[in-house]
């Protein structure tokens, strides 16, 4: 027996990179799997019309968006008992990344020519409002409404369920442009507090903290700084979508009956949580 068997999956994200690894890796353990994506049609291609899956188009930074989404999920499967929260991204307009990357490799620079290293990784000072809001929109306020819309149809049909809410080895090292490592340290509190809330109906939330992982995410990053990352990890290389995917499936699943309100790393001991 499969461990997924007959259950009803949602995974936000879920058109390429970790998020479309984990909805192959659940749909492989038996779940059917709803793909949830901003393009409907990258999310309808993950499985097309095989064995039930199915794909939507959500913004899921829009309350309204994803309340329709999950509502549609719960009509066309017939209730939703694991969600996986992965959408996310790194970036946003005049978000100051650019300066950031910039002066940290000026700083290295400067310092390999043995100078006093007068350059500096100044991200904040250059943050727009409109980048900073996008990031948090996304990545918080995203897997918030998400996890409301998957909890009330649970808690209708009093049924148990599972939430593993993607994090980031970010948010325990601080590494990283600010506002990404200030809302994936957001996810680990609502991971906890979802888990003290509703543990008593028998539903538990769980976060996973990849580390460096080969993902399309990685393409706005400059190669010396994925280099930098690579090496910096005790592994040696970074992971592969399949094996942060690896973690959620047993989180998801009945072998994690007892767990909740952990935080799993996935990092190649990057960063010991």
């Amino acid at each position: 027996m499969k461990r997924l068997q007959g259950r009803r999956a949602v995974v936000t994200g879920g058109a390429q990179g970790i998020g479309r690894a984990i909805a192959e890796r659940l749909a492989a353990e038996g779940a059917t799997v709803a793909v949830i994506d901003r393009e409907q049609a990258a999310a309808a291609a993950v499985f097309g019309d095989a064995d039930g899956h199915i794909g939507l188009g959500c913004d899921v930074s829009d309350s309204a968006s994803v309340d329709a989404a999950m509502a549609e999920v719960a009509h066309r499967l017939g209730g939703i008992d694991i969600l996986v929260c992965n959408a996310g991204i790194g970036r946003g307009p005049d978000d100051g990344s650019e300066q950031m990357y910039a002066g940290a490799a000026e700083r290295a620079a400067q310092t390999a020519r043995g100078e006093a290293p007068t350059a500096h990784p100044d991200q904040s000072i250059h943050m727009s409002d409109a980048g900073w809001l996008a990031v948090m929109g996304v990545n918080i306020n995203g897997a918030f409404y998400c996890c409301r819309a998957a909890l009330r149809d649970m808690v209708a049909r009093n049924a148990a369920g599972s939430i593993v809410l993607i994090a980031s080895t970010s948010a325990a090292s601080g590494e990283g442009p600010i506002h990404y490592v200030t809302s994936k340290a957001a996810i680990v509190g609502l991971a906890r507090g979802l888990a003290r809330e509703v543990a008593s109906r028998n539903i538990r939330v769980n976060a996973v903290h990849p580390g460096p992982t080969d993902t399309p995410i990685m393409a706005n990053v400059p190669d010396s700084v994925r280099a930098d990352l690579a090496r910096a990890v005790p592994l040696g290389r970074m992971a592969q979508p399949e094996e942060v995917a690896a973690a959620v499936a047993f989180l998801a699943s009945d072998d994690a009956s007892f767990v909740t309100g952990s935080v799993v790393a996935a990092n190649g001991g990057s960063y010991f949580c």
